[in-house]
């Protein structure tokens, strides 16, 4: 898992970077989470380093229990308190935070990163690639049960192929394109 730990880092760096160099409109664009701009989506991302695990459950309290009713109350909040420098701040000293989804595991934080890393890059047009050994850890695990489960995405009698990379999941009707737009497709994003 070591190798994973340097791929969350790496992608967290690329964020950063990218981020720094947004043009201060572009944190008001829209993205590719429904409902969320740039600054909102960075705002989630940075929640748990943050959100100390009380001030967590406090939150999660807040929100009966309801962790998206959460998270979208307080990306909306932060979005707003927090400027833009101080939101790519908490990305950049974040790169090597030890934060893992519960139950997600390392495996899980890197493909939250990846994916909302795309949800913002995508949305504005960026062309950013993210490398294919990232996305070769991140797509095996957006077709878990729970994964799926969590997307509402129905594989079935569907054969998805990277024609980037040659990954190949399930069988029947072939939907191909890239890894990063199968990464898309598999988390419901439309540009995917």
């Amino acid at each position: 898992m070591d190798g994973i730990g340097e791929m969350i880092a790496g992608q967290r760096g690329e964020l950063a970077q990218v981020l720094a160099g947004l043009p201060a409109a572009s944190w008001d664009a829209p993205t590719l989470c429904d409902g969320w701009r740039v600054r909102e989506v960075v705002a989630h991302i940075t929640m748990p380093f943050r959100y100390s695990g009380r001030r967590f459950m406090l939150e999660l309290a807040k929100s009966r229990g309801n962790f998206n009713a959460m998270a979208d109350r307080c990306a909306r909040r932060d979005a707003a308190a927090l400027s833009a420098a101080e939101l790519t701040e908490a990305v950049r000293s974040n790169a090597d935070h030890p934060w893992q989804p519960p139950g997600g595991g390392q495996l899980g934080a890197l493909t939250h990163d990846v994916i909302h890393t795309l949800d913002i890059t995508e949305a504005l047009g960026l062309g950013l690639r993210v490398p294919a050994d990232r996305l070769g850890v991140v797509l095996p695990n957006l077709v878990t049960p729970r994964s799926l489960k969590f997307f509402g995405t129905d594989l079935a009698g569907m054969q998805l192929r990277a024609s980037d990379t040659g990954w190949v999941f399930g069988s029947g009707q072939l939907v191909a394109g890239t890894a990063q737009d199968l990464a898309l497709l598999l988390c419901g994003r439309s540009a995917g």
